[in-house]
This record gives C-alpha cells, sequence and structure tokens, in this order.
C-alpha cells in the first residue's frame, strides 16, 4: 500500500442536505490529495462498498424469495455527497453480494432520500396482483429548490413498488403520499407490519421527536402519537429510526426496542445510534429508560436499520461504516464508504437493565480459514492480519493489544480500570481530517463477576469491529494503514487459548 501524494482537482459538489443528515459540505473546486493509485488497496475484502461513487445510510433492509436486498443512498457520479438514488445489492446469505443497477432515481419531486421496504403479501396496497404481490419502498422525497428558498417543507414522503422482486420500480402517481406540515427535518420513512394490530405502522423523525402512524393500504396514512421530545440524546437531529419487538433473553418476556440515529452527538463525537427499551400497544411507544443507551461506542457505525420479514423472526441489523465527522473525505480515490457486517440483535437483562446485544451473524464463520502464525518474545507475527478474526479470552482486568507493520503504524487497543480504549491516532493514513484521529475513543466496560472477558476482533484492511462479551459492548472503527499490519504485541494476554482465522474475501469483480 503505497502513498503516491497523486494530486488532481475535482468537482466535490454541492451539496445541501445529507439524507439522514443535516450537515453540509462547502467544498467545491478543491485540491484534494488522493492518497491512494488505486482504491482496491483499502477496499474492504468483506463488507459491502459500492462499485464507483458515494454511499451512506443502508436503505429499503428486506427480505424476500430467498433474497437479502441491501439498498442504500447513493450519488453516481462522485465520491462526496450530491443528489441521492437508491444503489442497490443483492444477497443470499448477507455475506456474498452482487451489485444491481440502480433502484430509484430522483424526479421533479426531489432526491431519493432515506426509507424502508416491505413485502405486501396480501396486496393491501392494490400496486400488485394476487399472483405477484409487491415490494412497497417508502422513502423521503428532499426538494433541493425548496430548502434553497428557505421553505421548512421541502421533505415528504413518496413510495416505488416492484412486481419482480427488486429488479424494476415504479413510483406511485399519487406521490407524496405523506405531505409536510411545515417541519423542516421530516424524514427516514421505517414501515413494518405489526402482527398484533394488522396494520402497516410507519415511523418518521421529525427534528427531535418521533411521529408514528398506520394505514391499511401503505398509502393512506393515520398520525397516531408522538415519542421522544425529552428523551435520550438531543445534541444532533434525530434520524433513521426503526422499531421491533424481540424476546428478552431466554424468557418469554418481550419488549420493543425503537433505534434512533443521532448526528453529532455520539459518545466518542460525531454520528452515532442510540437505542430505547419499552413496550408498544399499536399506537403509542413508551419508555421508562433515562439514560442515554448507545447500540456502539465506535466512531463509524451510523444510520443502521434492521430487515423486514426475515425468516425465524431473526432482527438482522446493518449500519453505515463511517461518521460526518470525516466522512467525505477519508482516503479513496473511486468510491466511498463501506456497510458494517450484518448483525443479529437480541435482548438481554443485564444487572436488572435490558441491553441490546449486536453480533455478527452466524453465517460469518463460513469465511474462516487457518492462518499461519509466526511466535516471537514480544508478540507474534503473520504475513497480514488485515484480513482476520481473533477470538480471545481475557482474564486480567487491564491489558493491552498493538497491532503494527514495517512502517511503524499501530492500532492501540487496551482496558484500564473499566475503560476500553481505541487509539488509531498512529494507525496509518490520519491527516485527510483532524477530527478522525485527534482523540483516543473510549468506551466503558465494568468489571464481570468472574474477570473475564471474551473478545472478538474483525479486521478487514480499512476496519475493525470489537464484539465484547457476545456483543454486549461494541466499537466500529476505520483505519487506514499504510501497508497491512503484520505483528501483534500484548501485555497481560495470552494467544494459548485464541482462535485466529482468516476470513475469505467475498467481494465481487468491481473492474
Amino acid at each position: 500500500m503505497k502513498n503516491l501524494g497523486i494530486k488532481f482537482l475535482g468537482i466535490l459538489g454541492l451539496v445541501l442536505l445529507v439524507g439522514c443528515k443535516e450537515n453540509q459540505s462547502k467544498q467545491t473546486e478543491t485540491e484534494v490529495e488522493v492518497l491512494f493509485s488505486d482504491s482496491t488497496e483499502v477496499r474492504p475484502n468483506f463488507h459491502f462498498t459500492p462499485p464507483s461513487g458515494w454511499m451512506n445510510d443502508p436503505n429499503g433492509l428486506v427480505y424476500n424469495d430467498g433474497t437479502y436486498h441491501l439498498f442504500y443512498q447513493h450519488y453516481p457520479d462522485s465520491i462526496v455527497w450530491g443528489p441521492m438514488h437508491w444503489g442497490h445489492a443483492t444477497s443470499e446469505d448477507l455475506l456474498n453480494w452482487e451489485n444491481k443497477p440502480i433502484a430509484i432515481y430522483p424526479d421533479s419531486l426531489g432526491y431519493i432520500f432515506s426509507g424502508s421496504a416491505v413485502f405486501d403479501k396480501n396486496n393491501t396496497s392494490g400496486l400488485g396482483a394476487k399472483e405477484t404481490p409487491p415490494l412497497v419502498a417508502m422513502f423521503t422525497y428532499h426538494d433541493p429548490i425548496g430548502e434553497k428558498e428557505g421553505a421548512n417543507n421541502y421533505q415528504t414522503q413518496g413510495i416505488a413498488y416492484s412486481t419482480d422482486n427488486g429488479k424494476s420500480w415504479k413510483k406511485y402517481k399519487g406521490n407524496p403520499v405523506v405531505g409536510n406540515d411545515n417541519m423542516k427535518d421530516f424524514r427516514d420513512p421505517k414501515v413494518f407490519w405489526n402482527e398484533e394490530t394488522k396494520n402497516w405502522i410507519l415511523l418518521l423523525v421529525a427534528g427531535d421527536h418521533l411521529k408514528i402512524y398506520n394505514s391499511n393500504n401503505l398509502i393512506d396514512w393515520k398520525l397516531l402519537s408522538e415519542f421522544g421530545r425529552e428523551k435520550g440524546s438531543h445534541v444532533g437531529v434525530w434520524e433513521c429510526p426503526d422499531l421491533f419487538k424481540l424476546k428478552v433473553g431466554e424468557t418469554d418476556e418481550e419488549k420493543w426496542v425503537l433505534l434512533i440515529s443521532v448526528n453529532a452527538g455520539g459518545p466518542n463525537r460525531g454520528s452515532a445510534t442510540q437505542y430505547f427499551v419499552g413496550d408498544f400497544d399499536g399506537e403509542k411507544f413508551t419508555s421508562a429508560q433515562k439514560d442515554t443507551r448507545w447500540l456502539g461506542w465506535g466512531a463509524d457505525n451510523y444510520a443502521g436499520v434492521t430487515y423486514n420479514n426475515v425468516p425465524d423472526n431473526k432482527r438482522i441489523f446493518i449500519g453505515w461504516m463511517n461518521n460526518w465527522m470525516y466522512g467525505q473525505e477519508t482516503p479513496t480515490s473511486t468510491w466511498r464508504s463501506a456497510m458494517t457486517l450484518p448483525r443479529e440483535l437480541s435482548l438481554s437483562k443485564i444487572n436488572d437493565e435490558y441491553t441490546l446485544m449486536n453480533y455478527p451473524v452466524e453465517g460469518l464463520n463460513s469465511l474462516r480459514e487457518e492462518i499461519t502464525i509466526g511466535k516471537k518474545e514480544d508478540g507474534i507475527t503473520a504475513k497480514t492480519f488485515n484480513q482476520t478474526e481473533i477470538a480471545i479470552n481475557v482474564s486480567k482486568k487491564d491489558f493491552e493489544l498493538n497491532f503494527s507493520n514495517t512502517l511503524k503504524d499501530t492500532l492501540k487497543l487496551a482496558l484500564h480500570k473499566g475503560v476500553f480504549t481505541v487509539d488509531r491516532s498512529k494507525s496509518g493514513l490520519t491527516g485527510f481530517n483532524e477530527s478522525f484521529a485527534d482523540k483516543i475513543h473510549q468506551m466503558p466496560v465494568p468489571d464481570l463477576p468472574d474477570g473475564t472477558y471474551e473478545i472478538r476482533l474483525i479486521i478487514d484492511v480499512s476496519s475493525v469491529e470489537i464484539f465484547i462479551n457476545g456483543g454486549q459492548y461494541v466499537m466500529t472503527e476505520q483505519i487506514f494503514p499504510r501497508t497491512p499490519y503484520t505483528k501483534i504485541s500484548t501485555r497481560n494476554i495470552s494467544f494459548k487459548n485464541s482462535k485466529i482465522f482468516k476470513l475469505k474475501s467475498t467481494k465481487p469483480n468491481y473492474e
């Protein structure tokens, strides 16, 4: 991996307002240093990335007829944010993705911002037929002209439908189906079928709170209730809601979980996702939760939502692996941004508190291969640790785990006095934005009764995902080492009972 320092002039685009994002970018014709001659040098091997162009929020996550659909916020003409489209990819296992043509394009009503998709198996919408029930996508229309003119009603909600399992899409002629009563930030529809009330539920965020609607046909919507004006973090605007029911551990108790992304009030600054545990009666969501709880503590997991219609009622989550503080400046040249690993969400009760766990889907284990490890007095070595899974059991309270390469790039992970830290200040290329590596990221990890920690690290070229105690504590971080990490040194960690695997590549041919 070489830093060639090639420079070019590029139109980085006029950014008005990012779907599931409020901040603006003022970059226009700016001299940009391209840190790599070939973006494949930092493209992940088993995380989804767009073939080219810009990507942010995952959209329309729906399973149907053996296929997982991943739509996403996409600007195909640049590697920075621009007029939003819905990109599209499909998979049969959530790991091997096939890129598809762009699904939904902007039109006269505006850009196509974030949203969701459902399988309307009973054709309640009338947009399909009994023999060919449709997939129905709901998205936010963002009118850039209205925004520029100072209006507050420039975001409305539209729908599109497909009767060929997502291969082609038609927009509903009566769009928008949800208008705007002068709300500036009114977006990111999440739709799901409520089996208990036998109707469709719609979640929309409106600046600092959530609005809940219902419908019998996905077209005509009734406002039911609101939630959150005085709950949770409000450091940034609320975005990308999701609501679903989970069993609590192995018990028969069930609770509802609400996800809300917030930009820019994350625990380590910038973008992050909070969650609430409570109850939903078909009209109102309530929660007795008083503190703010985070789905993950790292800097690079945002705008994540879950799949509709997954078999066995599994709740599968994918997030955007980036952060709006520096997301448009990460060192790639033809594509930008990746998605997190798909994760299964579960709910546990720990110390009398409901805790949302997130852990890689079981299918990831199928990518494991043996790896040749060398040993030195001060650590272990391998040809590369940049495509690796490491599972460690740590029995002491404080420890360190450091990755390094021949260029002396170093990624430092540590636990000290109940705080887990990630130091990426010298992890490789960090100078593309001053906020990327100016602080050590922290996550509280209280002592466990038996004093042991199960740690699972998954490194894929330009990211590290950290899962502690089965997903009770999670951090997701981007890294850009200039050459692969080849050595691990430790303190208070033994690799005697650890498991280290190489993970096979699943990325399609992007040529």
